[in-house]
């Protein structure tokens, strides 16, 4: 009897001793999963925080004060063209690209010509454009821009026969030009456009 005792005393102390190292590998086994997971989780949330967008740098006043600058000046020219192709001057808008001197001297110039019935046909290019002077910081922001103007396809003709109306032989058609280009409140406007005398 006593015997039988002891062997029922070792079975439970056997099977208290297995199941606790069935519990514990669980355990462990659990343990290992959940921290594979969180390990799996932090792989794959570290790259949306490495991806994140670099904010940008903001850009320099006074680049874009010369682009800005260079293409008023240039929508200048084209209006320019239309001014002096419409004898009504109607169709030309260039109080939107100038203003002062440069809008003064444009449209009195335009008009003498319209009234000796002398319009201008063709296109006016443009090449070597640069900023050589800018400034950002005053109450009007502005800048001087250097031009090689080529008027040699931009030709003055009668404005009922279309005909070419002789002019000087000696004239130049491809010379430097030098314009002051101001920020107004409704945009850039070309206040000063004075040639130079000078080919280029």
């Amino acid at each position: 009897m006593k015997r039988r005792a002891q062997q029922i005393h070792h079975s439970a102390v056997h099977f208290r001793r297995t199941a606790a190292s069935i519990m514990l590998c669980a355990a462990l086994a659990l343990t290992a999963c959940s921290s594979s997971d969180e390990n799996n989780e932090a792989e794959d949330e570290s790259p949306s925080v490495a991806q994140s967008p670099a904010s940008s740098a903001p850009a320099d006043p006074k680049e874009t004060a010369k682009k800005e600058a260079i293409t008023a000046y240039r929508t200048y020219w084209q209006e320019m063209e239309k001014l002096y192709a419409d004898p009504t001057g109607k169709s030309a808008h260039l109080d939107q690209y100038a203003a002062s001197a440069a809008l003064k001297n444009a449209e009195a110039d335009a008009k003498r010509a319209h009234d000796r019935g002398r319009i201008y046909t063709g296109s006016v290019a443009l090449t070597g454009q640069t900023v050589t002077k800018v400034n950002v910081s005053g109450k009007i922001p502005n800048a001087t821009v250097s031009s090689c103007l080529d008027i040699s396809r931009w030709r003055r003709v009668d404005a009922e026969t279309k005909k070419p109306v002789p002019q000087p032989g000696n004239r130049l058609t491809k010379y430097l030009i030098v314009s002051v280009v101001e920020k107004y409140p409704q945009g850039w406007r070309v206040t000063r456009d004075e040639p130079q005398g000078k080919s280029c």
